[in-house]
C-alpha cells in the first residue's frame, strides 16, 4: 500500500523507490526530510492551484533538488543547482524516461532558487520552487492549514532547520563562491563564509574589456 501524508500520496513506482533510497543514503536526514517536505508542500500547492502535474516527476525534482550540496560535489565548480539537475536528468534517462520529461525535471531543479520565473513554466517546475519557498522561506505558509503542516512535519521533522539548512548551503557552495554571483546564495556566503567578497554587477559592466 502506498504511503499518504497530509492527504498526498507518495509515488511508489520502482523509479520513485530507487530515488528515495538513493537520496536518503546520499544526503542524510536534514536534506532527505527537507526534500520530502518540498514534494508534499509543492503537491499541496498544486492542489490549491488546481494544477495538473505528474506526481512522479515532481517527486524526482523535489528529491534531487539539493543533491548538489552534498559531499560528493565538493570538487564541483558549477552551481549546485546544476549538479542536482544533471544528476536527476541522468537518473531519469538511465531508467528510460523521455528526454522531455528529463528536461522538465532538470529545469525544475536548475531554477529552484530563481524567483518568479518557475511559476510561469510547467507545473512540475513551478511546484518544486513552490515547495522550496514554502519550506525554506515560509512563503504561502498561511494558505496551508496548521494541522496539515503539522502532519507533514510529524512525518518529516525539521529540528533546528533554519540554522542547519543555512549551514548546508554554506558547506555546499563556499568552495565555489563565484557560482553565488547573481543569485540568493551570495547572501548565505556573505553571512557565513569569512573573506567572501560579493561580485558587483555594475562593476563587472564598468570594468569589462569594452573601450567606451
Amino acid at each position: 500500500m502506498s504511503e499518504r501524508i497530509a492527504g498526498i500520496e507518495i509515488p511508489d513506482s520502482s523509479l520513485a523507490r530507487e530515488a528515495t533510497e538513493m537520496v536518503r543514503d546520499t544526503t542524510g536526514p536534514l536534506l532527505y526530510d527537507h526534500s520530502r517536505r518540498v514534494f508534499l508542500f509543492g503537491s499541496l500547492q498544486g492542489q490549491r492551484r488546481s494544477l495538473s502535474y505528474d506526481p512522479e516527476l515532481l517527486y524526482i525534482g523535489a528529491m534531487f533538488h539539493d543533491l548538489g550540496l552534498t559531499s560528493g560535489y565538493r570538487a564541483s565548480k558549477q552551481r549546485f543547482e546544476i549538479d542536482g539537475a544533471d544528476a536527476a536528468r541522468g537518473f531519469l534517462l538511465r531508467h528510460g524516461l523521455s528526454r522531455e520529461n528529463a528536461r522538465i525535471v532538470w529545469t525544475a531543479i536548475a531554477l529552484h532558487t530563481t524567483p518568479e520565473i518557475p511559476a510561469h513554466m510547467e507545473p512540475e517546475v513551478a511546484l518544486v520552487t513552490a515547495g522550496v519557498e514554502f519550506d525554506v522561506l515560509g512563503m504561502g505558509l498561511d494558505v496551508v492549514p496548521a494541522e496539515v503542516r503539522d502532519e507533514v512535519v510529524a512525518a518529516h521533522p525539521r529540528p533546528d532547520f533554519k540554522r542547519r539548512i543555512l549551514q548546508a548551503f554554506t558547506e555546499g557552495i563556499e568552495h565555489r563562491p563565484d557560482t553565488a554571483f547573481g543569485n540568493v546564495k551570495s547572501d548565505v556566503l556573505a553571512h557565513f563564509s569569512p573573506g567572501f567578497v560579493r561580485k558587483d554587477f555594475v562593476e563587472v559592466i564598468e570594468n569589462s574589456g569594452w573601450p567606451e
